[in-house]
C-alpha cells in the first residue's frame, strides 16, 4: 500500500504545477518559435551557449536593436537549460532542440515562481481558491502560452509572483526588493507597480518610511551595480541598460512609433482577452472579501498609469494577471460554495458557461497563434528539401526582415553547408547581384530568382453560419526564392507561388 500512499502524496504536493507545466510545455512543442520581441534574450541564450566568452561572435554587436538589454536573464536561463543543451550536442541533433530546451527552462523558472505565489494563496484563502486559481490559470491561453517566451515583461513576471507571495506573506521588505530588481534589471516600467504598492504599504503603515528607505536604497544600489557588471561587459561599453530603456519610452516617448492604443485599450481589449472568464469576476471577489481589496488597489492603479503611456501591448501588464486571477478565484470559490442556493445556482450555471466558452476563445487563439510564425516553418521546409547535389558547396540564405521578425533566431539555423544572412536595406533589384542560393522574403516577385513555394500564416479570424462556425484565414506571408542561375535548383519540381 505504501506505493499509492506516496503516489496521492505526489499528486496532492506537485499535481497543479504538472498540469500547469504540461499546458504550457504543449504550447512549446506546438509553437517552437519566437518573434521579434523576444529576438534579443533569444539570440543571447543562443550566443552564451554556443560562443560562450567569445564575445566578438555574439548577435548583439552586429544587431544591437533600438536600446540595450540585459543579459541577466538570457546568462539565468542559459545556466538552467545548458545541461539539457549538452546532451542535445553530444547527440548531434538540430539547434532547433536547444531553443526548446531554454525555453522550457524559462517556463519552469516562471512557473516555479508562481508556484510560491499560490502556495501562499492556499495559506492565506485556502485550498479551494487555490484549485479555483489553478483552474482559471489553465484555461487562460497568455499566461502559460507567454511564460516560456524569453520577453523582459516574462523575466520580470518572475520576479513579480515572488513579489506578491511575499505581499501576501507578510514579507513586505522581501516584496519591495524583488520589486525594485524587476524595475532595474529587467523592465523599467514596473516602477508603475512598485509606487503604487509601496505607497500602500507606508500608507497602511505595513512599513514604516524609514525602513523603506534603508530596504530600497540596499536594492537599488545592488540591483544597478548588478546590471553595470555585467552588462557593460557584455556590451563591451559602460552601460546600464534599463535607464536607457526609460529615456527612449518615457522621456523622448519614441515607443509610440510602434503604434498607440486609446487610454481605455487595457480594459476593453487586453485584460478580456487574457482573464476571458476571469475578468466579470473580479469585482465579485472585492465585494466577497474585504482583503482583497487590499491587494487589488496597487494593481489597479498599475494598470491606470499604464494606460497613460500611448503603446500598449497585453504583455506590458502581464503582470497584473495574477492578482486579478486571486480576486476571481476568490469570487469563483465563493459562487462554487454557495450553488444550492436558488440565486447562487444561477451564478454557478453562469459560471460552468464562462468556463465552458473561455476554454473555446483559448483553443481559438492558439490555432491562430499556431499558424503566427511563418518564416520558422518556412526556413524549417527549406532545410528539408532545399539541399542541392553538390553537397560540398555552400547554400547562401537571405533572411529579410519580416522573415527575422516573425519565426526566425539562431537556432533555427543549421551549422552544416548552410549559411545565413540577414543584411539589411538591400534593394530588390540588387539581389540577382548577389551570389545568394536561396531567399526568405515577404516579396512574392524578385528579379533574377524564381519562387519555389510560399509559406501561410494567419490573417484573421471569420464567422461562418454553418459548421464550423469559426474558421481560420490565411493568406501568404513569406516567399522562398531559388538563384536561377543554379541549375541543380531550376531542374526540380517545386510547388511554386500563387
Amino acid at each position: 500500500m505504501a506505493p499509492p500512499r506516496r503516489s496521492s502524496s505526489f499528486t496532492a504536493i506537485y499535481g497543479y504545477d504538472v498540469l500547469l507545466g504540461s499546458i504550457a510545455a504543449f504550447y512549446v512543442f506546438m509553437v517552437p518559435f519566437t518573434k521579434v520581441e523576444e529576438s534579443f534574450n533569444v539570440q543571447a541564450m543562443h550566443d552564451i551557449l554556443y560562443h560562450g566568452h567569445h564575445i566578438d561572435n555574439y548577435d548583439h554587436l552586429e544587431f544591437p536593436g533600438v536600446v540595450p538589454r540585459t543579459f541577466i536573464g538570457a546568462l539565468l536561463v542559459s545556466v538552467l537549460a545548458s545541461p539539457m543543451v549538452l546532451a542535445i550536442n553530444l547527440l548531434h541533433l538540430p539547434k532547433i532542440y536547444s531553443l526548446l530546451a531554454v525555453r522550457l527552462a524559462l517556463g519552469f523558472f516562471i512557473l516555479a515562481t508562481l508556484r510560491f505565489l499560490r502556495v501562499q494563496i492556499k495559506d492565506k484563502f485556502g485550498l479551494q481558491v487555490e484549485a479555483f486559481f489553478v483552474i482559471l490559470v489553465a484555461i487562460q491561453f497568455h499566461m502559460l502560452f507567454y511564460c516560456t517566451r524569453p520577453l523582459p515583461n516574462i523575466l520580470a513576471l518572475g520576479l513579480v509572483n515572488l513579489s506578491y507571495g511575499y505581499w501576501l506573506k507578510g514579507s513586505f521588505h522581501a516584496t519591495l526588493r524583488c520589486l525594485i530588481f524587476a524595475t532595474v534589471v529587467f523592465r523599467c516600467d514596473m516602477l508603475l507597480l512598485l509606487c503604487p504598492l509601496g505607497l500602500e504599504l507606508l500608507l497602511t503603515k505595513s512599513i514604516s518610511l524609514w525602513e523603506a528607505i534603508k530596504c530600497c536604497a540596499g536594492a537599488v544600489l545592488f540591483s544597478i551595480g548588478l546590471t553595470i557588471l555585467v552588462d557593460s561587459i557584455m556590451w563591451q561599453t559602460l552601460l546600464w541598460p534599463e535607464f536607457n530603456v526609460f529615456w527612449f519610452n518615457s522621456v523622448l516617448n519614441r515607443s509610440s512609433e510602434w503604434g498607440t492604443q486609446p487610454f481605455y485599450w487595457y480594459f476593453t481589449s487586453a485584460l478580456p482577452r487574457s482573464l476571458l472568464v476571469a475578468y466579470p469576476l473580479i469585482m465579485f471577489g472585492v465585494i466577497l472579501d474585504r482583503r482583497i481589496l487590499f491587494y487589488m488597489l496597487p494593481i489597479l492603479s498599475f494598470v491606470i498609469l499604464y494606460s497613460k503611456l500611448p503603446h500598449k501591448e497585453l504583455r506590458f501588464i502581464i503582470s497584473s494577471v495574477p492578482i486579478f486571477n486571486l480576486s476571481a478565484a476568490v469570487a469563483a470559490s465563493r459562487i462554487y460554495n454557495n450553488r444550492k442556493k436558488s440565486f447562487w445556482n444561477l451564478l454557478y450555471i453562469a459560471l460552468l458557461s464562462l468556463l465552458v466558452i473561455s476554454l473555446g476563445c483559448t483553443a481559438i487563439t492558439f490555432m491562430a497563434s499556431y499558424q503566427n510564425y511563418p518564416s520558422g516553418y518556412a526556413l524549417k521546409t527549406l532545410h528539408r528539401v532545399g539541399h542541392t547535389k553538390n553537397t560540398t558547396s555552400e547554400l547562401w540564405v537571405h533572411i529579410d526582415t519580416f522573415s527575422a521578425m516573425n519565426g526566425i533566431s539562431r537556432f533555427c539555423e543549421n551549422d552544416t553547408q548552410w549559411r545565413y544572412s540577414k543584411e539589411e536595406g538591400i534593394p530588390l533589384e540588387e539581389f540577382r547581384q548577389r551570389n545568394f542560393t536561396y531567399l526568405l522574403n515577404e516579396h512574392s516577385s524578385i528579379k533574377g530568382f524564381k519562387c519555389l513555394f510560399q509559406v501561410d500564416g494567419f490573417s484573421r479570424i471569420r464567422l461562418k453560419v454553418d459548421f464550423p462556425l469559426i474558421s481560420m484565414v490565411k493568406e501568404p506571408k513569406v516567399y522562398i526564392h531559388g538563384n536561377l542561375h543554379n541549375t541543380d535548383i531550376m531542374h526540380r519540381i517545386w510547388p511554386g507561388c500563387s
